[in-house]
């Protein structure tokens, strides 16, 4: 099915499940019960988690099958988002035109960066590309503040020279965001007696996207492209030895990686037309680096899953206070109640990364394959083994 082996088309179709019925999956608990803050069934954090999927998906074919570690993705991020919103105060509030424009100049600079960033391998390589985007970081909030407005940020406004479209709606506002003439804010709300279901027109495009991007990742890991990845992976030495040039493939696929890197930027531009240098600092880069390894590196599926674990922390757990935390223990004493709550609470809030770092290392020293790994493990915890005497083999006397 779709040219692809039955494990991998398998694969597929469950992703595209899960995506196609996030807002019932990511709403589990009754609106106004006081589990509620754990659903994450609401449009604007649906949207990062498919979108930063596709940065990790893409970051994916670069680190886990060349093992080159770029620190400097975020830099092809932001470009993305810059040229989306520059499309849309240009031409059109579509959409479309603005995804490819993100696709089509963050591939020119991420050519332009791996050419010199891939003369060098290793922890060199590592630098070379943290330095790429921490001046690209620099120079939009300085030397480009012409075209990326320096610290506030490129947003629209309402004397935009915009070629095709309104330049503003019949009330005197900017116009939102659409596809051909659908808005990406459009959201209907199902309501099931306790629970409220949100189905919001951005996020099933930027879903459609990321199943799309899934596919063609399936596609580069099972083409002889891919194998050639992997070899350089094994033994770039000895695949030199053999007379085959390594830096076009490798080159390839960091132009394919910072590819996938502006299609992210560019939807996130299209959800909310704004692009600001934060997005190319290092620690975005370091991010997707996390996600992908937690999730699990060299896998189709784990940086989707770790993608989706980091933005569930940070949007979820982020929001724990100290009010919600004596909510939970007011059934212990008083003394008790406190005492929990303050042990606890360095955990969540403003020190959720703190409760991220530590599973982090937990999966990095327990499962280094990720949570794939994990999930590989439990299932072989689960499946039924044939211990009969008959399957047993005896041997011949």
């Amino acid at each position: 099915m779709f040219g692809l082996e039955k494990k991998d088309a398998t694969l597929l179709v469950i992703v595209a499940i899960l995506t196609l019925f996030a807002p019932f999956l990511l709403n589990p608990f009754p609106s106004e019960s006081a589990m509620a803050q754990f659903n994450a069934g609401y449009p604007d954090l649906m949207q990062r988690f498919v979108i930063f999927g596709i940065f990790a998906i893409g970051f994916n074919i670069l680190f886990g099958l060349t093992g080159y570690l770029s620190f400097g993705h975020a830099a092809f991020l932001g470009v993305g988002s810059y040229s989306a919103v520059w499309m849309f105060k240009l031409l059109s509030m579509n959409v479309i035109p603005a995804i490819v424009l993100s696709i089509v100049v963050a591939g020119l600079f991420s050519l332009v960066i791996g050419y010199i960033s891939l003369r060098r391998s290793g922890i060199y390589f590592s630098i070379l590309t943290l330095a790429f985007a921490q001046m690209s970081f620099n120079l939009a909030y300085s030397v480009l503040t012409p075209i990326t407005n320096g610290e506030t940020g490129l947003q629209l406004t309402l004397n935009d020279p915009r070629v095709l479209g309104q330049l503003a709606t019949a009330d005197g506002s900017i116009p939102v965001t659409s596809l051909f003439g659908l808005e990406m804010r459009s959201t209907y709300e199902l309501v099931m007696g306790p629970w409220a279901f949100q189905f919001n027109a951005g996020y099933y495009l930027c879903a459609i996207i990321m199943v799309l991007a899934f596919y063609l990742s399936i596609r580069i890991f099972r083409s002889p492209f891919g194998l050639m990845l992997r070899a350089i992976k094994s033994n770039q030495t000895r695949m030199s030895y053999t007379g085959l040039n390594p830096k076009p493939y490798t080159l390839a696929a960091f132009v394919i990686s910072g590819m996938y890197a502006g299609l992210a930027g560019g939807l996130m531009a299209s959800m909310d037309p704004l692009a600001g240098a934060e997005r190319m600092q290092w620690t975005a880069s370091g991010e997707v680096v996390l996600m992908t390894i937690l999730g699990g590196a060299s896998t189709l599926i784990g940086p989707v899953l770790g993608a989706g674990f980091i933005k569930y922390f940070e949007n979820i757990f982020s929001k724990i206070n100290d009010t919600v935390l004596h909510s939970w223990f007011s059934f212990m004493p008083d003394g008790l109640e406190n005492l929990v709550v303050m042990l606890v609470h360095p955990f969540i809030g403003k020190g959720w990364h703190l409760t991220l770092g530590l599973m982090f290392m937990m999966v990095v020293i327990f499962l280094p394959g990720g949570l794939v790994e994990g999930g590989q493990r439990i299932r072989r915890l689960f499946r039924r083994k044939d211990d009969t005497p008959a399957a047993k083999t005896e041997p011949a006397e």
